[in-house]
């Protein structure tokens, strides 16, 4: 005798979104976020461009026609075209398995050549002073320890080292971890905002909502460790 079914379970799964196959992709290759959402903005780009037409359905044609398109009509730098390009590759490569053939005909974008703009170190604390806080600790940070800014916003108490006067810089461009030296004229501001986040933290613990975001599969390996001040 057949075992019986529901109506719910006889239904077939409904396939997933092809952007959202791509952020599974993204997050089970532990691409950083900032990845995945420029990843996605340039798919969408590229989908709109031909009208809105499947990528399956696409081949080098279409991928030459709309990187041809960035440097040609909107005269995007290299950089920008690069990553499109990339966008495109994870696509076939990783989510729909396929090869769209050479896409090598397409024209490139032209790089500016223009000598950058260099501070000197008076201009810098100059402008650094005129910053309130918090801007201004986070500027110290960029500048005395050379932190990008999305690794600035994602510190956490348990990377910063007053002792030994280090910064651990955690899942870095690609990936990486590595240790930065903490100037000495941050260590007043720093300690100063550390006592704030604590207050803070404290009065959202005794409201029972202390609870940070964790990295990955943190949340099931210790489920505590959203609520403790190291990870604040």
């Amino acid at each position: 005798m057949e075992p019986y079914l529901s109506s719910s379970s006889s239904k077939a799964t409904a396939p997933r979104r092809l952007l959202d196959q791509v952020r599974d992709r993204i997050r089970l290759l532990h691409y950083s976020l900032r990845t995945e959402r420029t990843y996605v903005q340039w798919l969408c780009r590229f989908i709109r461009f031909h009208h809105k037409r499947h990528p399956s359905q696409m081949g080098a044609l279409e991928i030459n026609a709309f990187l041809t398109h960035l440097a040609v009509d909107l005269e995007v730098a290299p950089a920008t075209q690069n990553q499109a390009l990339n966008a495109i590759v994870f696509l076939y490569k990783h989510v729909l398995k396929s090869d769209p053939g050479i896409f090598a005909d397409f024209t490139r974008a032209k790089p500016r050549e223009h000598r950058p703009t260099v501070l000197s170190a008076l201009e810098a604390k100059s402008i650094i002073c005129l910053l309130a806080p918090p801007w201004h600790l986070m500027a110290l940070l960029l500048y005395g320890s050379g932190l990008r800014v999305s690794e600035c916003l994602s510190l956490r108490v348990k990377d910063i080292d007053l002792h030994y006067h280090q910064i651990s810089v955690r899942d870095g461009k690609g990936g990486k971890d590595r240790i930065n030296i903490l100037p000495d004229t941050s260590i007043t501001p720093l300690n100063s905002q550390l006592a704030a986040s604590r207050q803070l933290f404290n009065q959202n613990h005794q409201n029972h909502s202390a609870c940070v975001q964790l990295p990955f599969a943190l949340d099931r390996k210790d489920p505590n460790a959203s609520t403790s001040w190291p990870w604040f």
